[in-house]
Order: C-alpha cells, then structure tokens, then sequence
C-alpha cells in the first residue's frame, strides 16, 4: 500500500528549530488530523515536506512509497504524488483557473505527451460537478477577488483535478465561516477514498465535525505529544492546548 512515512524529522527556520522530532505514517486511504496550538510548527511540518525553501529539513526524512523526498525541488515532490493546500493562497491576475489547472495537469505528464482538451474539459466539468462549483468558475483569475471560501473551493478543484497521492491541507478552515467550512469539507468529503491519503492540520475540532478523521495527532511545541481516535479531538476541544502543554506526556500510540 503507498504511504508517506514522516521519520524523526527536524526542522528550522534559520537558527531557530521549529519541528522537533516526528514520526508519522499515512497510508493511502486514510485521513490524519494534526491539531495544535500557534507555533506548535503544524504548517512547518507541511511546507517542509512539500519543500518550501524558507524550511530547513536538519535532520530524519520523508519517504514516499520507501523513497526520500529530501533532495527533490518542490515541483518534483508534486509531480510524485504531494498536494500542498495553502492557508492563505496566493492570487495569480490573468491567469485563468480553466488554464492553471490544464497547466498543472500537463506538467504532470511524462516529456512529449499533450493532454487532449475535449478529454480535459470534460473531466473539469465532471468534477466541478460534482463538488458543486458554477462552471462560470474556470474563466475567472486564479484566486483574484476571491472571498476566503472561494479561494478553498478552488484548492478542491485544484486537488480533485490533479489527483496527487498525499494532500497537505494547512488550515483548510482558517477564514472561513460555518457554511463556507461545510461547503468545502463537503468537497473534501467527496475526494477522499482508497487513492488518497490526508493530512488535515486544523487548530479547531469543529472542523472535524465534517471532515472525520481516523486519526488525531496533538502537536505542541514541535512535537506530537497525543495520538488517537477521532475522540482525541473532543477530548482536546474539553480540555484545551495548555493540559497537554503541563502535561508534557511523550507520544501514545
């Protein structure tokens, strides 16, 4: 079964050791919560395994299907099978989503293939269809204008289009409303399945409402210091970050 194996890893922001040792294993099929409080390193843990040159990897590796992405340029770990959903995308003006999203498709295709366009489109609209986006969506700039649940539905497309093994969804919820949330998770809700693993990194349970994990890490200070079952999640919402900050117990599996 392909996985994305996450061994001991450490990483920095310059001097500075945000990420502090974790270990963790997603297979495909399955869906991971990591939940923590701010500057626990939730999206350091993302951006370093989708290779964001603003993080140094100083120590462990990232093995996708037994194979370390560690010396791969950001476009290679994506063509590998990596998505990376950004909590904050970035606007593109005058590049069309219709257009962004054959480009991405195109470059995941080996050297001298094209993609057919009648073929493209008609596996846009399907899955615009299915995750209920007006098609008057495709013609517009990539994120221009975008209120913040427009800009996630657009990541959807983006991750339904492209098909990757392994999505790194940083704060999917973050800006958004309660019917923006169920719209989108409700997206993600369709997506996920025997073909794709998840990483899910949320600060709040309610998320998890709908989008059910089958599995909870607590991340405090660089490391996952909890895992378990989707009642961690409720657990945490109970209890709150600072129990487990006093607490301080090592990992338990």
């Amino acid at each position: 079964m392909s996985q994305l194996e996450i061994k001991d890893l450490h990483v920095a922001i310059g001097d500075k050791a945000i990420v502090k040792g974790v270990t963790l294993t997603i297979r495909k099929g399955e869906v991971h919560a990591v939940m923590g409080p701010n500057g626990a390193g939730k999206s350091t843990l993302a951006k370093a395994i989708a290779g964001h040159p603003d993080y140094t990897i100083t120590s462990g590796d990232v093995l996708l299907d037994g194979r370390s992405i560690l010396e791969m340029e950001p476009d290679e770990r994506a063509r590998a099978g990596l998505f990376l959903a950004f909590q904050y995308p970035s606007e593109i003006p005058g590049v069309s989503i219709a257009n962004f999203l054959r480009a991405a498709r195109q470059a995941r295709l080996a050297e001298g293939e094209e993609i057919d366009a009648t073929d493209y489109y008609k596996r846009l609209y399907q899955k615009m269809d299915l995750l209920k986006i007006d098609r008057k969506f495709t013609s517009r700039s990539v994120n221009e204008g975008f209120s913040g649940g427009e800009k996630k539905r657009c990541e959807i497309l983006q991750l339904a289009m492209i098909e990757p093994l392994f999505a790194l969804m940083d704060e999917t919820d973050s800006g958004l409303d309660v019917d923006a949330m169920k719209i989108v998770s409700e997206g993600v809700n369709q997506l996920r399945g025997p073909g794709l693993g998840i990483l899910l990194i949320t600060h709040y349970q309610r998320l998890l409402n709908y989008i059910v994990p089958d599995f909870v890490h607590v991340m405090v200070d660089g490391r996952i210091v909890k895992s378990g079952d989707k009642s961690l999640a409720l657990e945490l919402d109970a209890k709150g970050y600072d129990f487990w900050v006093k607490k301080g117990e090592p990992v338990a599996k």
